[in-house]
């Protein structure tokens, strides 16, 4: 089983700790504010006040141990850097910090945080991109330039053929996959999801089809938006 350590539980740690527990991953959450820590303990594996720049107090926890570190630490500059130096030095397999500005996120970058999180300017971008697209159902960013997004099939889309749509050399993206909507009958009338890996050129898109499509940022965003 994964080993998440989730250091600093303002909103966003609180949060991250929650989810991850309530996922059945094995927790450490820690923060210097015991009443943080009691909030947290019933949701995770273990949940202990500690200074997290203090090293030997990051081994008893064995920070090292763990395969991702995410130092959540919202406030204070300095003890997130000195927190992200000591998960690093102590062997973290992945250490993911936290940043409030770019400046910052480009000296934890410096220091070796192996991913930056803005979570600010994450969830702006992302609401921009709803805004802009609403057929937007889902969006996983590969790297700074490419990205996985999940679009409800455009208007312009439906009853036509991956080959008609031509989206390889029209708009530059890739087809993955295709999620359906499926009526079968078992005790009345059911509809259940299926998913085409790698669909063919010859397939059809339907009406309520959800589109897995790859490809660099801007040429997701030129897709149809009806």
């Amino acid at each position: 089983m994964r080993k998440i350590a989730v250091l600093g539980l303002g909103r966003f740690g609180m949060r991250l700790a929650r989810e991850l527990g309530a996922s059945g991953l094995e927790v450490i959450a820690a923060d210097r504010n015991g009443r943080l820590v009691d909030e947290i303990k019933d949701h995770v594996t273990v949940a202990v006040q500690m200074d997290m720049t203090d090293e030997e107090a990051m081994r008893a926890q064995s920070i090292g141990e763990v395969d991702v570190c995410v130092v959540a630490i919202g406030e204070g500059l300095e003890s997130s850097l000195l927190t992200t130096l000591i998960a690093k030095k102590l062997g973290a397999r992945q250490v993911i910090a936290r940043a409030q500005t770019q400046s910052q996120a480009d000296i934890l970058a410096r220091i070796g945080a192996d991913q930056i999180i803005q979570p600010e300017n994450d969830a702006a971008r992302e609401l921009a991109r709803r805004l802009v697209n609403p057929q937007l159902e889902d969006f996983i960013e590969l790297d700074d330039e490419h990205g996985v997004v999940q679009l409800r099939a455009p208007q312009s889309f439906r009853g036509k053929t991956l080959a008609q749509l031509k989206l390889r050399s029209r708009y530059q993206v890739n087809v993955v996959a295709i999620k359906r909507q499926v009526e079968f009958r078992q005790n009345g009338k059911e509809t259940r999801e299926r998913t085409i890996a790698v669909p063919g050129s010859e397939e059809i898109i339907q009406d309520n089809d959800i589109l897995v499509l790859v490809g660099h940022h801007e040429a997701l965003t030129s897709l149809p938006h009806e």
